[in-house]
Formats: structure tokens, sequence, C-alpha cells
């Protein structure tokens, strides 16, 4: 009988494709309104808003907008790290593992999501 949990090389390939081309994406997505942080590993920081002297409706609609792109940021910034960290256990070898229990990673699961760290029942 065939083990359905097995990851091909060519499925590998095709994941650090997926996971290689969501990286542009977000660091894409990033640079659009943060720099990244030259001091910590995939840390990315929001651009402060150049607020206008004297017009204070137009400052807190800045301010409120800094505060919208933090929370992407922050979001963004968790999507990231998690490619990341895919791409780094596939080059450690330990791609496909569930860190929790250390079962397999269905297939399925990295086809929807490949930067998965969890099997389906420990997620």
């Amino acid at each position: 009988m065939e083990n359905n949990n097995k990851i091909t090389p060519e499925n590998l390939a095709e994941y650090k494709t997926q996971l290689q081309k969501k990286k542009a994406r977000l660091e894409v997505q990033l640079s659009s309104f943060a720099t990244k942080d030259p001091n910590l590993k995939d840390d990315w920081d929001t651009k402060y808003p150049r607020v206008p002297e004297g017009n204070l409706e137009e400052a807190a609609d800045e301010v409120e907008e800094y505060s919208t792109k933090l929370h992407l940021e922050f979001s963004l910034e968790n999507q990231l790290k998690d490619v990341n960290g895919a791409l780094e256990r596939i080059a450690k070898g330990k791609y496909g593992i569930c860190e929790n229990c250390g079962n397999p990673i269905a297939p399925e699961r990295l086809e929807i999501s490949p930067e998965a760290r969890l099997c389906g029942k420990c997620k």
C-alpha cells in the first residue's frame, strides 16, 4: 500500500516555488508602506506619516491611516515569517512534518497552505 502522506520531489519543488512567489508578493506589499528593519530578522516598520503643521483634520487622517497600516504590517509580517519558516524547513529537510506531533502533514493541506507548520489534527 502506497503512503499518501509522502511528499514527492516534484511536489516539494512546486511548494518551494509557491512559497518563493508568496514571499516576493508579501515583500512588495510591505515595501509599499513600510521599510525593512536592518536589525531584526523578518521585521518591517511602517513609515510614520509626515503630519502637516496647522491642518489638524489632515493630521488626524494621516495618524488614522498609520494606525491601519500598523495592523496590516503585523498581519503581513506574520505571513512572511510563516513563509520564511517553511523555506527554512525545506532547506533543512524538515518540510512537511508537524512541529507539534512530528507526523507528516497531508499533501492536501500543503497544497492549500504550503507554509503550514502543523498537521490537520494539531491545527
